[in-house]
């Protein structure tokens, strides 16, 4: 077993669990938009962020093991000013229709956002071409939802085993989708509508 201490509360956990892990068996959420149950974590939303004493900067709690003797903080005004410079970076290349989106009110990124206080886009600018793939009778795919967490690449590769979507190109050119920017209709996709 190893003990860390989060927000000045003792915790002791299994050794090699994740600092997220630590924090969930102390009852104290952090947020995420990533983060699938049972599943290797990503890291790819950065907004589960925590402050480590001793460490650099801060660090993704889904991903850095809890040692033995660490002292976390996971919920300062640093650590809230970092979860929400991230969550705006990730809306300013999201598209904002939230008001006519089928999903509104039923988001998490919008229900984080409003947790978080995020009333308007902090950084308009580029963005990247968006489609509509409705290449499939079962499923429309569009480009512009998408925040990169890679939570549909963790379902349809690893618990579904199907493995249609994945991670293409670099920093603002990437993109999540069927490789060789294919359609969905033209991939191995078994429409279960899990992504």
């Amino acid at each position: 077993m190893t003990t860390v201490s989060i927000n000045k509360q003792a915790v002791e956990i299994k050794a090699g669990s994740t600092i997220f892990d630590a924090a969930a068996k102390a009852g104290i959420r952090i947020p995420t938009l990533c983060h699938v149950e049972n599943q290797f974590p990503k890291g790819a939303c950065r907004v589960c962020m925590v402050d480590v004493e001793g460490a650099r900067s801060m660090v993704a709690s889904c991903t850095t093991p809890a040692l033995e003797g660490m002292k976390i903080t996971t919920n300062s005004k640093n650590v809230r000013e970092a979860r929400k410079f991230v969550v705006e970076l990730l809306i300013s290349e999201h598209c904002g229709e939230c008001k006519t989106c089928v999903r509104n009110e039923d988001c998490e990124l919008q229900q984080m956002a409003t947790e978080m206080g995020i009333m308007e886009i902090a950084f308009p600018g580029e963005t990247l071409k968006t489609f509509i793939d409705d290449s499939t009778a079962a499923l429309v795919r569009d480009s512009g939802k998408c925040i990169k967490c890679r939570r549909c690449m963790t379902v349809c590769n690893e618990i579904q085993g199907v493995g249609s979507l994945f991670a293409q190109g670099r920093g603002f050119e990437s993109k999540i989708g069927p490789a060789f920017d294919q359609h969905l209709d033209g991939v191995v996709c078994v429409q279960c509508g899990q992504c």
